[in-house]
């Protein structure tokens, strides 16, 4: 072992043994024989993978104004983005309008504002809903911004059957690792399964839940947990649904799973490759799902996260074309590349531009979009897919035996495992067994300042106005009224997808549709310790 190489011993990540050489006797006679786009679907969704079509392309944008927001989306559209990811301010995602004395401060400032339906129709003005594919990073107000997507496409004469993409909306993961709850989580998942069931019958090409385990990962999960987790919480929100009287075979083809992409490259792989056969075997044996689609686990992922780094932030363009790459071969359906600079601001619009080009540049220079699953039968990842499966497989059992995620959230548990792991890895790195080049290793002269983006102050101040506007000029009478319908709707047992669509067609704001549910609901209260 090379000098001053502190591994005492050779772990994937998650803490999985590495063996020196693998051979036939680590994986069974049929590793790697499977067919793709065939159950349980290990090697891929579709036959022929990206031959036929790649992965949908996306840049994670939103700040400001929505109007400021609309030419960074244009801009990127006109390099060859495939589709839209919006990132929304904290305001819009806890329910509380930009005039809000609480938004002080935060306004347009990670992500774009969203008040009112007047926003999203200013965000998409010039973009064909009908032709892009948006998705939304959004959860405890995930209905109000679907609403409101459903009510911009109307008026640009697209059907809301024409309309594709998908609201996050996974409020349980919220409670352990991102913290934009509003309400209590039995009210949240009844949103959740009339967000599902409305979507069933009204947008059917629209993924109404996308189970998210990119933030438990950022929290410090490890992949092991990153998948367990994300599969228990979706196991929830199935049973929701079928306990409200779905078919599973109505709900389950449009459920969408999403992820944060690390460093480790065949981990990230294999979690990829066994996540995709675990929830195929779920759906199947646990919930009797008959069409081919339901068994179909569709994720997407974001390549970066947690793993940039302030330090020798140009290293970053590395770890982020690997772990694409990784996240290719893992057979992602849509992705978003992190800038390199996104630690420590958000991203130029040249250093977005470059995120794009990566994953072009994968998917036009590299050739592994040629063929599906190309590592499928390597000795070495067909062992660890098996290691992942059965690690997450147990993880998940664990968690029931524990009463199930919701019980496990309310308890603290899920938040206890998660902060031990993150606390280890953090102790690895700074002992120096895990390296992360340019922080504890090989580490540069302080680089000079770069450029950075800044969002002006002057856009908060925008925003205020326009939503000063927006409220002179709709009609007191309607909204109130479609506020009132919102609220007996609530205390009843009714899909509320109805009226908060009327309410968004009111110009009701986010704030106001949610403080409505406030009063129902009431709010989450998070444990006091774990």
């Amino acid at each position: 072992m090379p000098e001053g190489d502190k591994r005492k011993r050779f772990v994937t990540h998650a803490g999985l043994p590495i063996k020196a050489l693998y051979g036939l006797g680590d994986v069974s006679p049929a590793a790697g024989e499977e067919e793709p786009g065939k159950y349980p679907f290990t090697r891929g969704i579709h036959p022929e993978m990206y031959r036929r079509r790649l992965w949908t392309m996306r840049q994670y944008s939103g700040f400001g104004t929505a109007g400021e927001t609309n030419q960074r989306y244009r801009f990127l559209l006109n390099q060859g983005g495939a589709g839209l990811s919006v990132a929304l301010d904290l305001p819009t995602q806890i329910g509380i309008d930009s005039d809000d004395e609480r938004a002080a401060g935060e306004v347009g400032k990670v992500g774009v504002a969203i008040d009112t339906l007047a926003d999203m129709e200013t965000l998409f003005e010039g973009i064909p809903l009908g032709e892009i594919s948006t998705s939304f990073t959004v959860n405890s107000t995930a209905a109000i911004l679907y609403a409101m997507y459903i009510a911009v496409a109307r008026k640009q004469n697209v059907p809301p059957g024409d309309i594709t993409g998908t609201i996050q909306n996974d409020i349980l993961k919220e409670y352990v690792s991102r913290g934009t709850w509003i309400y209590p989580p039995e009210p949240s998942l009844r949103l959740i399964v009339d967000t599902i069931e409305y979507g069933a019958a009204h947008t059917p090409r629209f993924n109404t839940i996308s189970a998210a385990g990119a933030h438990f990962r950022d929290a410090g999960a490890t992949a092991v947990q990153e998948g367990g987790f994300t599969l228990a919480d979706a196991i929830v929100y199935a049973e929701r649904c079928a306990a409200r009287g779905m078919n599973v075979d109505t709900f389950a083809p449009r459920f969408s799973f999403y992820f944060y992409t690390h460093s480790d490259f065949f981990e990230e792989i294999a979690k990829y490759r066994a996540m995709r056969r675990l929830w195929a075997r779920i759906m199947h044996e646990r919930f009797g799902a008959k069409d081919p689609r339901s068994l179909k686990f569709r994720f997407g992922v974001v390549c970066g996260g947690s793993t940039l780094t302030a330090a020798d932030p140009e290293n970053n363009i590395v770890r982020v074309a690997f772990q694409a790459l990784s996240s290719v071969l893992g057979g992602v359906q849509t992705m978003f590349t992190c800038a390199y600079d996104e630690a420590l601001a958000l991203p130029t619009e040249e250093s977005a531009l470059l995120a794009l080009r990566t994953q072009q540049i994968i998917a036009e220079e590299t050739g592994v979009a040629g063929t599906a699953d190309p590592f499928g039968g390597s000795y070495f990842l067909e062992n660890l897919t098996d290691e992942m499966e059965a690690a997450m497989e147990s993880l998940i059992g664990a968690v029931e035996a524990e009463g199930g995620m919701v019980s496990c959230i309310e308890r603290g548990l899920i938040q206890r495992w998660i902060s031990e792991s993150a606390y280890k890895t953090q102790k690895e790195i700074d002992s120096g067994e895990r390296v992360v080049i340019g922080v504890n290793k090989h580490a540069g002269e302080a680089a000079e300042s770069q450029a950075i983006f800044s969002v002006s102050p002057h856009l908060a101040e925008q925003q205020l106005e326009r939503l000063k506007k927006i409220k002179a000029g709709r009609d007191p009478a309607r909204v109130e009224a479609a506020l009132a319908r919102l609220g007996e709707a609530a205390r009843g047992t009714a899909n509320l997808m109805e009226p908060i669509g009327e309410a968004v067609d009111s110009y009701a704001t986010v704030g106001e549709i949610s403080n409505v549910l406030r009063g129902v609901f009431g709010e989450f209260q998070e444990p006091a310790g774990f």
